[in-house]
């Protein structure tokens, strides 16, 4: 096989093996070997009785499925088109082969489902709830599978409270097909809480805000019966540049609030007010709060009357989000209720969990695709074989070593004479005698100085001739270089033509690969 048919071959290697991690065994790392639910690791440290019982939920938030608010560009705009397809495809993948293979008893999604949801016509606002639907893998009444299925209302499905407060039927299209944007529902035996937080903050006299507080006291003169877990798209208050853990990969963003002059509905906030906040936690009590909204990772606690209160945001799953690492998380929720209350509400553990960075991957395709240009391009005719110079160089010194052996002997017997020679008992032995060399008269090392002179004058003949043939040469020059000219083009021509044609053998086998991968994600 030629040196670059070998190459060639290495090459489709190389690249099949990096499109079958980027576009498959990537999203299986989380499920074989970085995450786990998080009771596995109490039952197997006796830090629970073995015999308790645990229902498992993965969170997921923010996929923000793009639109044409997304860039501002029509909605049949092919780039548009295409954003939307790999990121549709990335998000499926993560939920199809990193999520749902940890076998979840209940799927919890913190809102953001949308980029533009209250600002999207009927149609095109059904057509992204399809997408949704199939990137997520629901049925008509919105589950996955037969996986019980939970929304919580974000503001880019419903708007801040500004925006709601006029776009009344915004809110009855999102409940139509989410559910009320005000709930509580158990799963195992733990209480969720979820409110709809854009209007929280709102102007407590209309509508949305009012109904929002009215829930929330309901629910706090309710007796408190179990632990209850707060969920809110938009975090609770915290105080500017608070830390926020070490899964944190941005910068913490300040609060920033911003209301309409007129009615004082808010036109945008990136967390809820320290007085809401307050206000949430004392009527609630929860034990744990669940947040989205801003993209990345968070864990702070949070001090109230009824104690310490952890919260997690949770980063977006989507890597078109701004957050170079996706994720989720993973709850575990003990089925049975404890006499004493505060094992109960040690009893919620929560797991993060990362999921593959796409752009690590697309900028891994890139650098791969300059590597492989380069070294069909650059790559020597007779190839590189360092085995093969080594076996060269080795074969080349026992060669020499074996002659030189050979030369002393035949020079030593060269020098000797052999002479028979017969002991008492009548038995023949060679003996080896060195020969003395004999000397040489003068006049022969005259004859040797005259014999050498003679050379030496020989060859300063062969000097002379040699550099006039050289200076006749110098006229002829010029075709020569033109003739060395032409052969380099030739070969840049050859190299240009071979690279052009391994890079189709190379496309060929991986372009399919490729697509195949990813019409079977998406179908």
């Amino acid at each position: 096989m030629k040196h670059h048919h070998k190459l060639t071959v290495a090459l489709c290697l190389i690249w099949a093996s990096s499109i079958l991690y980027g576009e498959m065994f990537a999203f299986w790392v989380p499920s074989l070997f970085t995450c786990s639910w998080p009771h596995h690791h109490l039952l197997k440290s006796d830090r629970v009785e073995s015999d308790v019982k645990f229902t498992k939920v993965a969170i997921v938030t923010d996929p923000q499925l793009m639109d044409k608010t997304s860039f501002r560009l029509s909605s049949k705009t092919l780039a548009l088109e295409v954003a939307q397809f790999y990121t549709d495809v990335n998000m499926r993948r993560s939920f199809f082969q990193s999520v749902l293979p940890f076998k979840p008893d209940v799927v919890l999604f913190l809102g953001d489902y949308f980029d533009g949801g209250p600002f999207l016509p009927e149609e095109e606002w059904y057509e992204s709830l399809s997408r949704f639907k199939h990137v997520f893998g629901m049925n008509s009444q919105g589950q996955v599978g037969d996986v019980p299925t939970f929304y919580i209302s974000g503001n880019h499905d419903i708007g801040y409270s500004r925006v709601a407060s006029h776009k009344l039927d915004v809110i009855r299209r999102y409940e139509k097909e989410f559910g009320s944007r005000n709930s509580r529902f158990m799963i195992g035996s733990t209480e969720f809480i979820s409110i709809d937080a854009q209007a929280i903050d709102g102007n407590p006299q209309k509508e949305l805000g009012s109904e929002v507080w009215k829930f929330v006291q309901n629910v706090s003169s309710d007796t408190k019966s179990h632990p209850r877990v707060l969920l809110t798209h938009i975090p609770l208050y915290r105080p500017d540049q608070t830390p926020c853990g070490p899964h944190r990969t941005s910068s913490v963003i300040d609060q920033r609030l911003w209301r309409h002059f007129q009615d004082q509905e808010v036109m945008y906030q990136n967390y809820i007010t320290t007085e809401s906040s307050k206000k949430l936690l004392e009527l609630i009590k929860p034990t744990l709060v669940l947040s989205g909204h801003d993209h990345d990772q968070c864990t702070l606690t949070h001090k109230s009357e009824a104690g310490s209160v952890t919260e997690h945001t949770v980063g977006t799953i989507s890597w078109q989000q701004g957050n170079l690492y996706p994720s989720f998380m993973l709850l575990s929720v003990p089925n049975t209720v404890h006499q004493n209350s505060s094992d109960q509400d040690s009893m919620l553990h929560t797991q993060l969990c990362f999921l593959p960075r796409q752009l690590f991957i697309y900028i891994w395709y890139l650098s791969l695709f300059v590597l492989t240009l380069l070294a069909l391009l650059l790559w020597p005719n007779h190839g590189i074989s360092f085995l093969n110079n080594a076996a060269d160089t080795i074969s080349s010194v026992m060669k020499l070593s074996f002659l030189s052996g050979v030369t002393k002997e035949k020079n030593e017997d060269e020098n000797c004479e052999y002479e028979m020679v017969w002991d008492a008992e009548g038995s023949m032995h060679l003996v080896k005698k060195v020969l003395q060399a004999p000397v040489k008269r003068q006049s022969d090392k005259s004859q040797i100085e005259r014999g050498n002179a003679v050379l030496r004058s020989a060859a300063r003949k062969n000097d002379i001739e040699n550099v006039m043939d050289s200076n006749v040469g110098v006229g002829v020059s010029d075709p020569l270089m033109r003739s060395a000219s032409k052969s380099r083009t030739k070969l840049v021509i050859q190299r240009v033509i071979r690279t052009v044609m391994m890079s189709i053998v190379i496309a060929a086998f991986n372009v399919p690969v490729y697509m195949m991968l990813i019409f079977k994600d998406w179908a």
